[in-house]
This record gives structure tokens, sequence and C-alpha cells, in this order.
């Protein structure tokens, strides 16, 4: 999207740039506070949008409607590259420290937190319960590492190796999607908001454990 902008430039408030997208004012509000899509603020705290923004924003929602959606092909990919890579660095001390049981635990955490980044990924107003679900299993696997001895830096690795699959992975989409970078940005950011979340539920499973 446009960072400088032609003095003929058309701006739009708030309410102008949502009817043209098609969406209520509130969803254009939170997208602009995510940095989704640029805005400007007018002295008066007023929020202004570029048309040519908002044309290209058009857009790319329009294209990923007609690849099938970009979370789709995201998916996909990521759960390829996530097992060829767990194979890879099966000697990591993140995975030997576990037995097969406590493994078939983790492979199914990591499901289910795949799964609910693709939902959290395809929910354009980013529900408030996905992430807590994400802080969930967050805590749920940083107990189960505590509980196995495992240190709180070790665990933090697995579940930074994950995140940067699920990154590598998005960040390889724009060439082969034929989608513009601000759509590769947007589900980098939304992934990243989403572990960000289970990071931090790890590392409170941690401290809890020391407080009793």
């Amino acid at each position: 999207m446009s960072t400088q902008y032609p003095d003929t430039e058309t701006w739009l408030s708030l309410s102008e740039a949502a009817k043209r997208l098609n969406v209520h004012p509130t969803t254009l509000r939170r997208w602009a506070d995510n940095g989704d899509i640029p805005c400007l603020l007018t002295p008066g705290g007023h929020r202004r949008f570029a048309l040519s923004d908002l044309q290209a924003f058009a857009e790319n929602r329009r294209r990923l409607r007609i690849t099938g959606g970009l979370e789709k092909i995201w998916a996909e990919r990521a759960l390829v590259q996530t097992r060829e890579s767990i194979i890879a660095h099966d000697q990591q001390p993140w995975l030997t420290a576990f037995d097969d049981k406590t493994r078939q635990e983790h492979r199914q955490l990591g499901r289910q937190l795949m799964g609910l980044t693709l939902q959290y990924l395809s929910d354009p107003e980013g529900n408030g319960s996905l992430l807590a679900q994400a802080r969930a299993i967050g805590e749920k696997y940083g107990r189960m590492s505590r509980e196995m001895g495992l240190p709180l830096t070790e665990a933090l690795q697995a579940a930074i190796f994950f995140r940067d699959t699920l990154v590598e992975v998005a960040l390889q989409l724009p060439e082969e999607a034929h989608l513009q970078p601000e759509a590769n940005v947007r589900l980098v950011r939304r992934i990243n908001q989403l572990l960000n979340e289970v990071h931090l539920a790890i590392a409170a499973a941690y401290e809890s454990g020391l407080e009793e």
C-alpha cells in the first residue's frame, strides 16, 4: 500500500471508507488499529483513508477469494513443512527428552494449535476466544514440559521452532500464490499475534510452578 501520496489523492472519512469496502466502521477501525490498512489522523483525531489504499486493500481481498484463500494454501504447506522439519531435527533436546507417550501428547497439541491458527487467520474479526484457546494450549504445554524437567529455555525452543516454520512458509507464499506483499504481511502479523499468546502462557506456566 502507499506510503507517499500525490497531491491529487482522495481522502475518505471512516464511515465513507467503510461504506466503500462494504464493512462496518468498527471493523475498519480495528483493521486500521492492527495496521492492516493505513490511515492518517487529523489534528482533531479523526481517521482519514486514502482511496488508493482502499482500492489496493479491496483488490487483495478479492484476490484471496479467487485463489480459494491464502490461509488454506498456507495451512496445507505448513503441515507438510512442519512434519519434515520435525523429522530433520529429531535429536533436539526438546524432542529426545520425551518418551513416546509424551511425544504423542505434544503432537496432539501441535495439531490443535495448527487448527487454531488456521481459524484465527480466517477470522477477520480477530475472535478473542481463539486467543484464549491459544493461551490454554501454551499453558498445557508449559505444564507438561515443566513436569518432565525440561528447562524453560528448551521448552521455548520448541515453541520458537514451530513458530519459525509457520512464518517461513508464510514468507514463501507471495510469489508462489501470486499475491501482493501486503497480504503476506497481514498473514505473518496474525501468526505472530496468536503465537505470542502461546509463548507467554508457556512462561507463565513455569512461573506458576516456582510459586507452588
